[in-house]
């Protein structure tokens, strides 16, 4: 993850051609379908069965009996929540089994120019739940009850919430025909791919969205409505993922930065929530809250007694896992008592009132899910508290700020805050990579120097996080405890990665400017085959890994390959030119 002011930002790259010309072709039948989504689940009620999976679209989508199983449980609120009317919410659970894609190629290349936290996910799926409970006299139970739940790799939870309330409606009036339908425009679309403006039709109704990249300035947003063009589009969504920050923290923002660090340390974490959209929202505006982090941990917007990992995060024989869980059943308060750091959330609904000052609760003190909202722990922040962000918002909600504006101030805080302890690191690590000059085109690529916990702390003093942040407090004692944490595992990962792929391309971009075939003229035959399959496996390498190379090094290396090639005698370049078989 570069951050922007990074060297890198601005640099060309090999970039691959539309997908949807190049490779049309190749696609098959719900290929740009399964870009999008997994599968569309309706979920009913059975007063014999109980909460049950009644359609799977596209029919041939396959899900396992154990995922099936969690779709059920997680796509109806617990029966306390009370939930009249139309509720909408997200949930995540695990993925039961490998599936290969048949677009492998373009969700790695789609997946490299994503920002960290619109990655798609491996191992989980998101459920996104459209749930509707009306009274039903002609029913036994006396409720009409089912779901409508998109489930997909993608984290666009608020893309997709939008694309239920389009959805759903129509489906509970017209019923199946009206998903055919609804899938059938979906595979139409153009693939989710960073960087484009789309417009996708759904129903009769245009809904126009951008991908962002990992190359975007933090915090913009570089969708806006044209005037000409536009005239077809009903909806312009300026956003794809992000959550309401301030509505979903209004209800303890006297605590935001010690929640802010709660989440960059991967501390284990429970939401407390009178219903699953008000869990859900805390959850992904918790996780959100470190972009352009990339939260590394498990997180379950939505979790129940029923969850298939329950007992493995409830067990009281080992310390709470790194994981943050949204809850509604009171149940868990005597479960997850336990648990370090409990966040309990009112109702959502009163934004408009000013917020009571709220001292830290001591956790001997959350008996029961009616406990008052606030945060019950015996966590010691490490950061002296910002007073001026606290003032700030509360002058918002007393001259009545639109939550737009709320929100955004909020967003801003958290993504200077994160920027401003993330750069050291950055920086630090950008001082691991060799030096150009140090890259022959006849030797393996220079290896990354490795991370050394002191020497970074060194730089601290002079280059620390005092330079662009005016928070005092024990940013030493902070750093430390996040180099333990999961989240800088998986980000010092993806940044090894993202400079060990740099390494390959310049060693690659070295090795097309030499004169190759004046080189092989001091070579045997024998040492001219070898080079052309070192030649072969450099190009598979850099098309499999989609290495940042600079524009036509491909292009160059293939020639290359072919010059060498054409330079052996003719049985050779007849055992060269067959395509390796696998």
């Amino acid at each position: 993850m570069a951050l922007q002011g990074s060297e890198e930002m601005g640099e060309p790259v090999e970039e691959p051609e539309d997908l949807d010309d190049q490779d049309a072709a190749a696609l098959l039948p719900w290929d740009r379908f399964s870009a999008w989504l997994h599968c569309i689940c309706v979920v009913g009620f059975d007063l014999e069965l109980g909460q049950a999976v009644e359609v799977i679209y596209p029919h041939h989508s396959k899900l396992s009996e154990k995922e099936k199983i969690s779709i059920c449980y997680l796509s109806f609120p617990d029966s306390n929540s009370g939930c009249l009317g139309d509720t909408q919410f997200c949930f995540r659970f695990r993925q039961g089994s490998n599936r290969k894609s048949s677009q492998g190629c373009f969700l790695e290349t789609a997946d490299r120019d994503a920002p960290p936290c619109l990655k798609r996910e491996q191992g989980h799926y998101y459920g996104y739940v459209y749930f509707r409970q009306v009274r039903d006299k002609s029913l036994k139970r006396g409720y009409f009850q089912k779901s409508l739940v998109l489930i997909s790799k993608l984290p666009y939870v608020t893309f997709f919430h939008c694309l239920l309330k389009i959805m759903a409606p129509e489906y509970f009036e017209k019923q199946e025909p009206c998903l055919e339908a609804a899938c059938n425009d979906i595979d139409r679309w153009p693939t989710p791919h960073p960087g484009r403006i789309l417009t996708l039709p759904i129903m009769g109704v245009v809904i126009k969205v951008r991908i962002p990249t990992c190359y975007d300035k933090p915090g913009t947003s570089q969708l806006v409505q044209s005037a000409q063009g536009d005239s077809l589009v009903s909806i312009v969504l300026p956003t794809i993922h992000e959550v309401d920050l301030f509505r979903c923290f209004h209800p303890v923002f006297f605590h935001i930065q010690m929640l802010w660090e709660l989440v960059l340390l991967g501390e284990a974490l429970v939401v407390m929530a009178p219903s699953p959209a008000e869990s859900s929202d805390t959850v992904l505006a918790l996780v959100s809250c470190i972009s352009p982090l990339r939260y590394c941990s498990d997180f379950r917007p939505y979790f129940t007694i029923h969850d298939s990992e329950f007992k493995e995060y409830t067990t009281r024989t080992q310390a709470p896992p790194s994981v943050i869980l949204g809850v509604t059943n009171p149940f868990f308060a005597k479960t997850l008592q336990h648990w370090p750091h409990i966040i309990r959330i009112g109702d959502m609904k009163q934004t408009g009132e000013p917020a009571k000052q709220m001292k830290v609760k001591k956790l001997k003190n959350l008996k029961t899910l009616d406990s008052k909202p606030g945060v019950y722990t015996a966590y010691k922040p490490y950061l002296n508290k910002d007073e001026e962000i606290i003032k700030q918002l509360q002058k918002g909600v007393q001259q009545k700020r639109p939550s737009a504006a709320q929100n955004a101030i909020l967003r801003r805080y958290f993504l200077e805050l994160t920027q401003s302890f993330i750069i050291p690191l950055e920086r630090y690590v950008a001082s691991l990579m060799p030096l150009q000059k140090s890259i022959s085109p006849w030797k393996s690529p220079p290896q990354l120097r490795p991370f050394n916990q002191q020497d970074f702390m060194k730089t601290l003093e002079k280059a620390g996080p005092q330079l662009t942040s005016r928070l005092k407090g024990d940013w030493i004692g902070l750093y430390r405890c996040f180099l333990k944490s999961p989240n800088f595992d998986g980000w010092f990962r993806s940044r090894r990665k993202e400079m060990t792929q740099k390494l390959e391309a310049l060693h690659l971009e070295a090795l097309c400017e030499e004169d190759l075939q004046q080189r092989i003229q001091k070579h045997t035959e024998v040492e001219a085959v070898d080079l052309v399959l070192k030649l072969k496996d450099k190009l598979t390498q850099a098309e499999r890994e989609q290495l940042p190379l600079q524009p036509g090094t491909l292009a160059k290396l293939r020639s290359h390959i072919e010059a060498v090639i054409q330079a052996l005698p003719e049985d050779l370049q007849g055992i060269l030119h067959k395509p390796p078989t696998l």
